[in-house]
């Protein structure tokens, strides 16, 4: 009979599975037991030479190490998984669902390896443990006419953007700035961009899923129902099933827009205009977003170093109504018409990334970042504007540490009409978020002191951010702030993250996911826990 598609490699593969099987002595391994299940639960049959990895296949570092960006997770001392699976349909994943749990394998999902912490392809709680990656399933549905989407989890979201520009002008989607992101866990968490203060976060327009659940069925946004929908929208990845498909609504944007990046040091005056900043970046025309970078560039004096301060931003407009807000609003920042560049929103998207000007937008088709290095970062949310002698402070932080760096992202606007607990996701009433990093290439040899520098920063800061919660980012993922046990997720315990990262809504995910997947079948370091079962009765 002849076999579709049956290459060496996977006829080298299935004698070697036959000759582990016909060992009758020795035991069959957790892979072998796997195979037999999912090639049994799979509704299309699995392509195993291309969708399976094992430590001893060649391509397995090659895979693993393909789109995890945190190098401080792939050092050889991080436990490693049994096996990747690289489903290549959606019904495989649904297989590795149920074999997972029948075999009792944990198990990791990945679909763009941003997680900060490194949890979608290392498991510091528990092993043996597999990693199914999404990567291949990474398809984008662009329908104008109803404007909207629907995005397969695997993709990211610059090819998403890239796949709604190619088909209009005048749409876009109010989602991240980094373009590698995986849109699978990038919306679970929130998910916010340089148009948030116009259209909110990419999960305040998410209208529709695909996911699967614990017991291996796709369930859409009717059939999981409004509650397990709510959750998936910003209460953070992998902690309710694997979401397989997002359905998105697009919105307009103009022809032209306009973007701008502006340095002060702080020769130049960078104190007191970031002190400005705060006050009216948060409240300046919603069609305005201006970030900061706040870095260490080279000093006025040889071999000295200075702080830097970078305004970035875009306009959902034309350059000349955008110098006319800024000196309205914000003339301080002393932008005028030679800083502004009219160009498309999707050409907005690169300059917003940090690609060099010029690059073309096919660029956002390789669908995977350029550099990685080792890092730690963290997140706080300021409600009062720090004052100057907050912010001398802070300078004289930065100045001791190799390259560190701080993002501030306004609110306001459309973030903060929306009501806390619409989504999951809390963090509405503020005037902007901070993103600390500290980035180092030496590998784990100097890591002892780089994260001792972030943390003493981080506890610098407290005076000046919110309490009680200190509010962290959920997609900024934060091991220092707490993790579960492995075979004992504690509510208590899990309260120490849990209400940082989702405010009181914390309380209503504990309780969805109780109903959910009461047995905990998916968690991490930080998912969140299900209270336990009350006595038989």
């Amino acid at each position: 009979m002849m076999l579709p598609n049956f290459s060496v490699s996977s006829l080298v593969f299935f004698l070697l599975i036959s000759a582990s099987w016909a060992h009758a002595r020795t035991p069959p391994s957790i892979q072998d037991n796997l195979i037999k299940c999912l090639s049994k639960y799979s509704q299309t049959s699995v392509p195993f030479s291309q969708a399976f990895f094992t430590p001893n296949t060649s391509t397995f570092t090659t895979v693993l190490e393909s789109t995890a960006q945190n190098l401080r997770y792939l050092v050889p001392s991080m436990p490693k998984p049994e096996f990747i699976f690289t489903p290549v349909h959606d019904s495989h994943v649904q297989a590795a669902v149920i074999c997972s749990k029948k075999l009792q394998i944990h198990l990791r999902v990945r679909s763009g390896g941003h997680d900060y912490e490194g949890l979608s392809y290392v498991s510091q709680i528990e092993t043996p443990f597999i990693i199914v990656d999404l990567a291949k399933l990474r398809s984008v549905n662009v329908d104008i006419k109803n404007n909207a989407a629907w995005i397969q989890a695997g993709a990211t979201i610059g090819e998403v953007y890239y796949r709604i520009a190619e088909k209009s002008k005048t749409h876009g989607f109010p989602a991240g700035l980094c373009t590698s992101l995986g849109v699978g866990g990038h919306i679970t968490g929130g998910a916010y961009g340089s148009m948030m203060r116009k259209y909110g976060l990419a999960a305040d327009n998410a209208i529709d899923a695909r996911i699967v659940d614990v017991k291996g069925k796709i369930l859409d946004r009717k059939a999981m129902g409004e509650d397990l929908f709510w959750a998936i929208r910003g209460g953070g990845g992998a902690s309710f099933g694997i979401i397989l498909w997002w359905k998105i609504k697009l919105v307009p944007v103009p022809a032209t827009v306009t973007v701008f990046a502006v340095a002060k040091t702080l020769e130049t005056g960078a104190t007191k205009l970031l002190h400005r900043w705060q006050q009216v970046a948060p409240v300046i025309d919603e069609d305005l977003f201006i970030r900061v970078f706040i870095q260490l560039a080279n000093g006025t004096k040889t071999g000295t170093k200075t702080v830097t301060t970078v305004y970035q931003a875009l306009f959902l407009g034309g350059a000349d109504r955008l110098v006319r807000v800024i000196q309205k609003s914000f003339p301080e920042l002393g932008v005028t018409r030679k800083d502004c560049t009219e160009t498309s929103w999707i050409k907005s998207v690169l300059f917003i990334a940090g690609y060099p000007s010029g690059t073309p937008t096919e660029v956002l088709l390789q669908g995977k970042s350029t550099g990685k290095n080792y890092f730690k970062a963290k997140s706080d949310f300021v409600q009062n504007p720090i004052p100057e002698t907050g912010l001398q402070g802070l300078w004289k932080r930065l100045l001791k540490e190799a390259s560190p760096l701080m993002l501030l992202t306004p609110y306001g606007g459309m973030m903060s009409k929306i009501s806390e607990s619409a989504i999951p996701f809390p963090h509405r009433g503020v005037l902007f978020k901070i993103q600390y990093l500290s980035g180092w290439q030496e590998g784990d040899k100097t890591e002892a002191k780089h994260m001792n520098w972030i943390r003493k920063l981080y506890s610098y800061m407290a005076p000046y951010v919110t309490m009680s919660p200190r509010q962290a980012y959920v997609n900024y993922k934060d091991l220092d702030l707490g993790i579960n046990k492995k075979s004992n997720t504690s509510f208590i315990e899990a309260s120490s993250w849990g209400y940082r990262y989702f405010k009181d809504n914390f309380n209503r995910l504990v309780k969805i996911k109780t109903k959910v997947d009461p047995n905990n079948f998916f968690r991490h370091e930080q998912s969140i826990p299900p209270l336990p079962k009350r006595g038989h009765h």
